[in-house]
């Protein structure tokens, strides 16, 4: 009933919220995407998208749609690779940001393992910057992280706004430094945290850092300041500051997939991760 084709559409679009990022991921003509959601919608007899000049957001159907289509897929492609008989062998070293530590990344790498499991996958978590790093060091074959605004390279799972969070019960005063929760150099988010302040002219300090997300959490939650962090996984126990704090906007940031430039042994194990980490995007905005 639903072709895989415009299923994968489906899902490139519900991730990015933009049919030209999905067109790009995906190597198509935008009016192709275009053409494949409507076909996906005549199939269901539902809107699935709600559209208009400006923005792109998934309706009620679907949200209802992205976890049938995950799920038809990963059957589609556990029966083509069961009987074209490949298998991936070899030593995978995948890096993964420290947003997704609290999110339902396992079930995906859970997933991989048990599709691949002659894939040895080494798993490192760490700073977005740092994974970076140590892609370009080729110490990594493919990274999932936050991307740096000047950064052409990657390919989008999905882009949210960074905002200011911090403990329910947190007052900021206006004339006073704020006070600032953050990781270590190179944090992308750390570093989008001090240049919206300086053009902003507020004072800042900072009365927590951190390597650890839970480190951060852990502080922000005992009322020792603020911090930047991505609206779509805002930890429990924090909420949102609201708009009477004057904090400056931080605006959106992108997550990417990017691989190793060196051609390794590992590029086919890192395909069928990125793509299995694309088809079930989703699961990285939920705990």
């Amino acid at each position: 009933m639903y072709e895989p084709s415009h299923l994968r559409t489906f899902l490139a679009v519900a991730q990015t919220l933009s049919f030209t990022q999905a067109a790009r991921r995906l190597g198509l003509r935008q009016s192709t995407v275009s053409q494949h959601v409507r076909r996906l919608e005549d199939a269901t007899g539902r809107q699935l998208f709600a559209r208009d000049t400006h923005s792109v957001e998934l309706t009620e159907d679907g949200e209802a749609m992205l976890g049938f289509a995950r799920r038809i897929l990963e059957v589609h492609e556990q029966a083509a690779a069961f009987f074209t008989g490949t298998r991936l062998r070899g030593r995978l070293r995948f890096g993964a940001s420290e947003d997704f530590v609290l999110t339902r990344l396992p079930e995906i790498l859970e997933g991989f393992r048990y599709e691949h499991p002659e894939v040895d996958l080494e798993l490192t978590v760490e700073l977005s910057g740092a994974l970076h790093e140590q892609l370009a060091a080729g110490k990594l074959d493919l990274v999932l992280a936050k991307r740096r605004p000047e950064d052409p390279r990657g390919e989008p799972v999905w882009s949210d706004r960074l905002v200011w969070i911090g403990a329910e019960r947190l007052r900021l005063e206006v004339d006073r430094p704020v006070p600032l929760i953050v990781y270590p150099p190179p944090g992308i988010t750390r570093a989008r945290a001090l240049e919206a302040l300086e053009r902003q002219g507020r004072e800042w300090r900072i009365v927590c850092t951190s390597g650890s997300l839970n480190g951060l959490i852990a502080a922000a939650r005992a009322g020792l300041g603020v911090m930047a962090h991505t609206r779509g996984l805002i930890p429990p126990g924090l909420v949102r500051m609201p708009e009477r704090a004057g904090l400056p906007e931080l605006g959106r940031v992108d997550f990417v997939l990017v691989h190793g430039a060196r051609r390794t042994a590992a590029k086919g194990a890192a395909d069928a991760l990125a793509a299995a980490i694309l088809a079930g995007g989703e699961r990285l905005h939920r705990r």
